[in-house]
Protein backbone atom coordinates (compact mmCIF):
# COMPACT_ATOMS: atom_id res chain seq x y z
CA UNK A 1 0.00 0.00 0.00
CA UNK A 2 1.34 3.11 -0.96
CA UNK A 3 1.40 6.75 0.86
CA UNK A 4 -1.08 8.74 0.71
CA UNK A 5 1.17 12.59 0.64
CA UNK A 6 -2.86 13.89 0.70
CA UNK A 7 -3.36 11.95 3.65
CA UNK A 8 0.25 13.16 5.61
CA UNK A 9 0.07 16.90 5.18
CA UNK A 10 -3.44 16.98 6.14
CA UNK A 11 -2.65 15.41 9.25
CA UNK A 12 0.67 17.17 9.74
CA UNK A 13 -1.20 20.55 9.87
CA UNK A 14 -3.69 19.85 12.60
CA UNK A 15 -0.62 18.17 14.69
CA UNK A 16 1.23 21.65 13.88
CA UNK A 17 -1.67 23.86 14.52
CA UNK A 18 -2.27 21.78 18.20
CA UNK A 19 1.76 22.42 18.79
CA UNK A 20 1.00 26.10 18.10
CA UNK A 21 -1.41 25.88 20.83
CA UNK A 22 1.11 24.51 23.51
CA UNK A 23 4.11 26.40 22.10
CA UNK A 24 2.57 29.27 19.50
CA UNK A 25 6.17 30.83 19.83
CA UNK A 26 7.98 27.86 18.31
CA UNK A 27 5.54 28.20 15.69
CA UNK A 28 5.40 31.64 14.93
CA UNK A 29 9.22 31.31 14.96
CA UNK A 30 9.16 28.80 12.24
CA UNK A 31 6.44 31.09 10.47
CA UNK A 32 9.03 33.57 10.32
CA UNK A 33 12.20 31.69 9.53
CA UNK A 34 10.02 30.22 6.09
CA UNK A 35 9.04 33.78 5.39
CA UNK A 36 12.19 35.08 5.47
CA UNK A 37 14.00 32.04 3.56
CA UNK A 38 11.31 31.75 1.02
CA UNK A 39 10.31 35.63 0.65
CA UNK A 40 11.89 37.92 -2.48
CA UNK A 41 15.08 37.16 -3.47
CA UNK A 42 17.30 36.24 -6.43
CA UNK A 43 15.72 33.19 -6.79
CA UNK A 44 12.13 32.82 -7.25
CA UNK A 45 9.72 31.01 -5.17
CA UNK A 46 9.64 27.89 -7.32
CA UNK A 47 13.28 27.35 -6.79
CA UNK A 48 13.69 27.59 -3.37
CA UNK A 49 10.64 24.83 -3.33
CA UNK A 50 12.93 22.61 -5.58
CA UNK A 51 16.00 23.03 -2.93
CA UNK A 52 13.30 22.55 -0.11
CA UNK A 53 12.47 19.56 -1.67
CA UNK A 54 15.63 18.04 -2.31
CA UNK A 55 16.65 18.74 1.36
CA UNK A 56 13.49 16.47 2.48
CA UNK A 57 14.36 13.96 -0.08
CA UNK A 58 17.79 13.85 1.25
CA UNK A 59 16.45 13.86 5.00
CA UNK A 60 14.05 11.17 4.01
CA UNK A 61 10.89 13.41 5.56
CA UNK A 62 7.56 12.39 3.79
CA UNK A 63 5.58 15.70 5.60
CA UNK A 64 8.45 17.64 3.45
CA UNK A 65 8.20 15.87 0.41
CA UNK A 66 4.30 16.07 0.60
CA UNK A 67 4.32 19.90 1.51
CA UNK A 68 7.18 20.88 -1.36
CA UNK A 69 5.66 18.76 -3.64
CA UNK A 70 2.39 20.45 -3.31
CA UNK A 71 3.41 23.74 -3.55
CA UNK A 72 5.48 22.87 -6.67
CA UNK A 73 2.61 22.26 -8.21
CA UNK A 74 0.67 25.34 -7.39
CA UNK A 75 3.30 27.11 -9.20
CA UNK A 76 2.93 25.45 -11.81
CA UNK A 77 6.01 22.71 -11.88
CA UNK A 78 6.19 20.17 -15.09
CA UNK A 79 6.61 16.87 -14.07
CA UNK A 80 9.58 17.25 -15.94
CA UNK A 81 11.11 19.37 -14.00
CA UNK A 82 10.28 17.42 -10.95
CA UNK A 83 11.78 14.97 -12.73
CA UNK A 84 14.67 16.87 -13.32
CA UNK A 85 15.27 17.79 -9.18
CA UNK A 86 14.93 13.95 -8.47
CA UNK A 87 17.87 13.50 -11.05
CA UNK A 88 19.60 15.63 -8.81
CA UNK A 89 18.45 13.90 -5.49
CA UNK A 90 19.73 10.25 -7.15
CA UNK A 91 22.86 11.46 -8.03
CA UNK A 92 24.00 13.30 -4.96
CA UNK A 93 22.31 10.65 -2.20
CA UNK A 94 22.46 7.25 -4.37
CA UNK A 95 20.08 4.48 -3.96
CA UNK A 96 18.34 5.90 -0.49
CA UNK A 97 17.24 9.35 -2.20
CA UNK A 98 15.90 6.83 -5.22
CA UNK A 99 13.54 5.74 -3.26
CA UNK A 100 12.18 8.84 -1.50
CA UNK A 101 12.14 10.29 -5.34
CA UNK A 102 10.35 7.92 -6.40
CA UNK A 103 7.74 8.75 -3.63
CA UNK A 104 7.95 12.66 -4.21
CA UNK A 105 6.66 11.42 -8.02
CA UNK A 106 4.20 9.71 -6.37
CA UNK A 107 3.12 12.61 -4.60
CA UNK A 108 3.26 14.84 -7.81
CA UNK A 109 0.81 12.30 -9.24
CA UNK A 110 -1.35 12.40 -6.22
CA UNK A 111 -1.28 16.34 -5.97
CA UNK A 112 -1.51 16.68 -10.00
CA UNK A 113 -4.77 14.74 -9.49
CA UNK A 114 -6.57 16.34 -6.70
Amino acid sequence: MSKSYQEITTRIMKNMKELGKARPEVMQGFQALSKGAMGDGHLDLKTKEMIALAIGISQQCDGCIGFHVKKLVELGCTREELAEVLGVCVYMGGGPKLMYSAEAMHAFDEFSDA
